[in-house]
Formats: C-alpha cells, sequence, structure tokens
C-alpha cells in the first residue's frame, strides 16, 4: 500500500486520559525542583513493553524503507538511508509523522503529561523526534554524540521551556551509550552556539566552552535506563551520549516537545543571515505569513489539561 500525503493521512487516535496508575508516577513537586535545579529528570517505567516492542517493529519497518506518510519535502533534514553505510549512527528526523507506529511511542500522552508537570504548562505539542540506531561494538568512539544544547538548533522558538523526552527501546547501561547531561548546565549563559551533535570527541567540551567564553565545572551525568523509562531534559542542558561499545545495537528515539506558549519567531544570526527550522516547511502559516508552531498536523498535542 502506497503511504499517504502527510496533510491528508488520518492517524490512529490516541487516548488522551491517564491511568490511575500513570497518575501516581507523574513527577511530584520534589521531582520538579529536582528538574528545574539539575537541568534533567528521569522516570520510573511508564511506558509499556507492548507499546514499545510495536515501535521496534516500526522502526524495522522504517529503516528497510516502508512509510504510513510521506513528508511534502524530502530533504533538508537528518534522514539516514541504507546507502548512508550501517555501521555508523543512524539518525532520522520526524519519524512519527511517517510512521504509525513510532508515533504511538512518540505521543504518549503520559510522556506529554510529565512534561507539562516539569515545563510548568498546560499543554505539550511535538516539535520533533529522532530515531537514533547505534551500531555494537564501537571501540573508536564513531558512535559518540558530540555535546550540544538543543535551544541552540531552535532559534526560531520563543520559549526556552522547551524539553526532550529520551525513550530508549530497551535497557540502556553505560556500555550501551546513553544520553549524558551536563548537570545544571542549562542555567548557564552563552550556550546559543553550541551545536555539537556531530562532533564525536567528547573529551573537549572544557576546550569548546572557553573558547566561547563560559568558565563552569563540567559534572557528567549518564542516564543508564531500564525499559520503559523515560528521560527529560530541559532544552538549554548541554548533552550528548557515548559510544556503543556494548554487543547489542543500541536504539532510542528522542521527542523534543513545545510548551503551550512557544511560537515562531524570525532570527538571524551574528552576520545577520535569517536562520530557519525545517519545521518551517512542513506547518501552515498564519495569517501574518509567519510559520504556525501550533498546526496540528505537524505539532499534535501529546497533552492538555482537561
Amino acid at each position: 500500500m502506497r503511504p499517504q500525503a502527510l496533510s491528508t493521512m488520518q492517524w490512529e487516535p490516541l487516548e488522551q486520559s491517564l491511568s490511575a496508575q500513570q497518575r501516581a508516577l507523574l513527577p511530584t513537586d520534589q521531582d520538579i525542583a529536582f528538574y528545574r535545579q539539575h537541568g534533567w529528570f528521569v522516570t520510573p517505567p511508564v511506558i509499556s513493553d507492548d507499546i514499545i516492542e510495536q515501535a521496534i517493529a516500526g522502526a524495522e519497518r522504517y529503516y528497510q524503507g516502508e512509510r504510513d506518510a510521506v513528508l511534502p519535502v524530502n530533504e533538508g533534514f537528518s534522514d539516514w538511508q541504507p546507502r548512508d553505510g550501517l555501521d555508523l549512527v543512524r539518525n532520522n528526523e520526524f519519524v512519527s509523522l511517517q510512521s504509525q507506529a513510532l508515533r504511538q511511542l512518540a505521543l504518549q500522552p503520559v510522556v506529554g503529561a510529565i512534561a507539562a508537570k516539569l515545563a510548568g504548562t498546560q499543554q505539550i505539542r511535538l516539535l520533533d523526534d529522532q530515531l537514533v540506531y547505534k551500531p555494537p561494538q564501537d571501540h573508536t568512539a564513531q558512535t559518540s554524540v558530540g555535546w550540544h544544547a538543543d535551544r541552540a538548533y531552535w532559534a526560531n522558538c520563543t520559549s526556552d521551556q522547551l524539553l526532550t523526552a529520551w525513550i530508549p527501546f530497551h535497557d540502556c547501561d553505560i556500555d550501551m551509550g546513553p544520553l549524558v547531561v551536563i548537570d545544571g548546565s542549562h542555567q548557564w549563559s552563552g550556550l546559543e552556539h553550541l551545536r555539537g551533535f556531530h562532533r564525536t570527541d567528547l573529551t573537549q567540551l572544557s576546550a569548546q566552552l572557553q573558547q566561547m567564553g563560559i568558565d563552569h565545572s563540567i559534572k557528567e551525568i549518564p542516564l543508564a535506563l531500564r525499559k520503559g523509562q523515560v528521560s527529560f531534559h530541559n532544552c538549554w542542558t548541554i548533552h550528548g551520549s557515548y559510544p556503543n561499545r556494548s554487543q547489542r545495537t543500541r536504539l532510542a528515539i528522542a521527542v523534543h516537545l513545545q510548551d503551550a506558549a512557544n511560537h515562531y519567531r524570525p532570527y538571524q544570526n551574528d552576520q545577520g543571515q535569517a536562520i530557519h527550522m525545517f519545521d518551517e516547511q512542513l506547518c501552515r502559516t498564519l495569517p501574518n505569513g509567519d510559520p504556525d508552531f501550533s498546526d496540528p498536523s505537524v505539532f499534535p498535542k501529546l497533552w492538555s489539561e482537561p
């Protein structure tokens, strides 16, 4: 069956309510205070094995080229293809707009409800997502993901309460190359140009920060998670990930989330050049011509307070 255009796709609806068991797992006031002080938070297991197993099958189909919906633009974003090579980090963006199984995981209401508590907002919408695959037995550190702050890539957003949910598809210990955050770094200034996702040398962060005029002590926190757990980090939190030195493939999805107040703004870099996000090419426009970052076909709601 041929995939549908994104604009005509009728996605299976997600249940927007939480069970009593899920509500019991929402962040406490103490958890929220921790997140706001440290810039990251790890949940107990909140996602069922069934949802994750469906997502694993969906990822396999995605890598084989199967799509439920197609984007109106097919270049200008990270989109690994088999011709790029098999023994490297695979980074595919906007997968939840193309695969029903991956969408079911990325848009879990419990993920949105947790994010809403942490960000102090009544609504959470999707902003972007990334399916990231790391091959096993990397002894050259080429499967590291370099230090970066997500907000540095999102200059066209107005909010500083954006956040990311990182969801592994399996238990993920240190050897598998989990996400690593720099504790408290979301409170630092001067991170607007920290875009080192593709820099695999994780030993150079201090030098990078000094070049940017930033002088802080660095505390790395590897977020080893069990299957079903989710980590969250603030959009200004510096993070990367270690190489996968284990015997197993590492597969995870990063779900980038926006709060109710976020909207588009025009932005220029230091050279006066207009900066754009790929998201702008997917969504509808407002009467004034600005991209609509609340367009439900591209930025669906994960959660909205009743």
